[in-house]
């Protein structure tokens, strides 16, 4: 879910094989995930990044900003972050980077630096967030669908089915709609951090892991 990139790319033998060896999804599931990458594996690094901006960055209703969905603007999403971002801390992790806690690809990294039960316990919080991003990527005819409803599958957990139809009900803004969008973003965006995110590029997948600094020498180890 990184921004795409050509060392991303390059590495897709590989992830390919790490899935013909994974146990936590079913063989239909794999052979879609390996399909999934060989395919952006073969593209042009201008367009997967054109695409990818597209989709992620010109509409709110796909942002993979978690806390976007539930709390928008609100003052309940800066406690929010700042309980995630404590989160981190307790499991021995600063983020090196000025990403906001909630950047879904920087949690997905941070959960996969747990042991696999604390990993999904923490996934089978968001499964309402997953549930309505599946439905709106798959509405889209967006490739990402894949992954959301693959997430789904990790959670293992039925969404709350009032959270689900509360997202549902948020209207979606159109990206095609540039001066509406225009519109929507003229008010300043609220930083939880010394950074703005916005501001940033979006992260590789091969920099994530620096982005979740180790505060001692042992990986996951405690502060």
């Amino acid at each position: 879910m990184s921004y795409p990139s050509e060392g991303s790319q390059a590495v897709a033998d590989e992830i390919v094989e790490k899935l013909k060896e994974c146990s936590l999804f079913s063989s239909g599931r794999r052979a879609d995930l390996a399909a999934l990458v060989t395919a952006m594996a073969g593209e042009d690094p201008l367009d997967l990044q054109e695409e990818y901006v597209e989709i992620f960055d010109r509409s709110r209703a796909l942002s993979l900003h978690l806390f976007e969905h539930v709390h928008g603007e609100s003052r309940d999403r800066g406690q929010a972050m700042v309980s995630l971002q404590e989160r981190y801390q307790a499991s021995g992790f600063d983020i090196a980077s000025n990403e906001l806690p909630d950047y879904l690809p920087l949690f997905l990294e941070f959960l996969s630096l747990q042991d696999a039960v604390a990993a999904q316990a923490m996934l089978a919080e968001i499964p309402h967030i997953l549930q309505v991003l599946a439905e709106r990527h798959a509405r889209r005819r967006s490739r990402y669908a894949l992954l959301f409803e693959t997430l789904q599958d990790l959670a293992a957990t039925k969404p709350d089915p009032e959270a689900v139809t509360e997202l549902r009900n948020v209207p979606e803004d159109d990206p095609a709609d540039l001066p509406a969008l225009d519109r929507a973003w003229e008010e300043a965006e609220v930083r939880f951090g010394p950074g703005d995110a916005a501001a940033q590029s979006c992260p590789r997948a091969s920099q994530m892991l620096d982005r979740m600094s180790p505060r001692n020498d042992t990986v996951g180890g405690k502060a």
